[in-house]
């Protein structure tokens, strides 16, 4: 099974650029009510069936999955006008759109209607949506030397798998080694456990290599852009709609990549982008306001950054300068809880401090440079 995206927040408060975006949602158990009606009516029983509940009846059975993975395989290559999904072992199609249990479809060739190329292409896309959700975690583990968000997004990635990917071996033993390694974690954060089958361990070793999140070229983004605006005006559009438009494809108009979009175009894209970004830091700046660590939104901000690609922040207006400013915000709030906590013989953070500066940890501190 290959090991794929999901965005979420960290352990000490920290939120990935694609899990403040998106949507929480929501699951619980599905419940029932008996009403008793007034006068010689009879009693009735209102069944309330939850959202998880009501997806689990939605959900498309694992054949109509694979005749949609096909067909909208065909689709993506037609619209490129390519042969095959992968040149030189880099994608030629954008697949970051596609359903994630019709990549999974692709990648294990189910219904034995994908060809080799495809299969791997799938498997490129899972893998690069895991890395995208572990790159927030990352950036921010780097600054605090803890490791402990990074299973925590990990985690939920995890739990976010279709039936399918959760019926298999592979994914029972990397859900269990995830489980493992955050109940060690938590109760001696200054050892650094070694787990059979654990996917944030193989991410640490491609991520030294240079080999994680290897996204499409943006000139070939903005290619795809470019298409996607041209069909919107051939429909009757008036204006670009950019809804539907994933940050770095917003990036791609903002930055007026390869020159091949018009004024009004790039700038209600960078309008648009900026939007995005602001919405992003108030919605740290919320989640910040409910943690109990005084550098939770400097932590929010250094995840944000890191999750971006370096065509998002330059399209956002995310300098190197406001990286090394939530840095140096994070290190003070550190430093002056360190401080209070001597004061007052306790932790400000309300709880244990797993985190520690890495600036300052100790050779026997659990820190992510041991990966590293």
């Amino acid at each position: 099974m290959s090991t794929i995206t999901s965005s979420t927040s960290s352990s000490n408060g920290a939120a990935t650029y694609a899990a403040i975006l998106a949507a929480a949602q929501k699951t619980a158990k599905a419940t029932a009510t008996t009403t008793t009606t007034s006068g010689s009516q009879s009693s009735a029983t209102n069944l309330t069936l939850s959202d998880a509940a009501k997806a689990a009846l939605a959900l498309k059975d694992f054949t109509t999955v694979i005749a949609d993975a096909r067909a909208t395989l065909d689709q993506l290559l037609a619209d490129a006008k390519v042969q095959s999904p992968l040149k030189d072992g880099a994608l030629t199609i954008d697949l970051s759109k596609v359903d994630r249990r019709e990549l999974f479809a692709i990648s294990t060739n189910s219904g034995q209607k994908f060809t080799a190329d495809e299969q791997k292409s799938a498997a490129i896309e899972l893998q690069n949506r895991f890395d995208q959700a572990l790159a927030g975690p990352t950036a921010v583990g780097r600054v605090t030397g803890s490791i402990k968000g990074l299973y925590t997004a990990a985690l939920a990635y995890y739990d976010q798998m279709g039936p399918e990917e959760k019926a298999s071996a592979a994914y029972a033993d990397q859900r269990a080694a995830l489980e493992s390694m955050l109940t060690q974690l938590s109760s001696n954060p200054k050892t650094l456990p070694v787990v059979d089958n654990d996917p944030v361990a193989a991410y640490m070793t491609r991520l030294s290599a240079g080999e994680t999140g290897q996204p499409r070229a943006i000139a070939d983004v903005g290619n795809d852009a470019r298409s996607t605006l041209d069909a919107q005006y051939a429909a009757g559009a008036s204006l670009a709609d950019y809804t539907d438009f994933d940050s770095r494809s917003l990036a791609a108009v903002a930055l007026n990549t390869g020159g091949n979009f018009t004024a009004t175009e790039v700038r209600n894209a960078s309008s648009e982008m900026r939007s995005r970004s602001g919405a992003a830091l108030l919605a740290g700046l919320k989640n910040s306001g409910t943690s109990s660590d005084p550098a939770a939104f400097a932590s929010n901000i250094i995840s944000l950054y890191g999750a971006m690609s370096s065509e998002e922040r330059a399209a956002a207006g995310w300098s190197d300068k406001l990286y090394e400013s939530a840095v140096a915000n994070y290190q003070t709030a550190t430093k002056l809880a360190s401080m209070l906590g001597s004061t007052t013989g306790s932790s400000v953070w309300g709880g244990s401090n797993e985190t520690t500066s890495s600036s300052s940890s100790s050779s026997n501190t659990m820190s992510i440079l041991n990966y590293l």
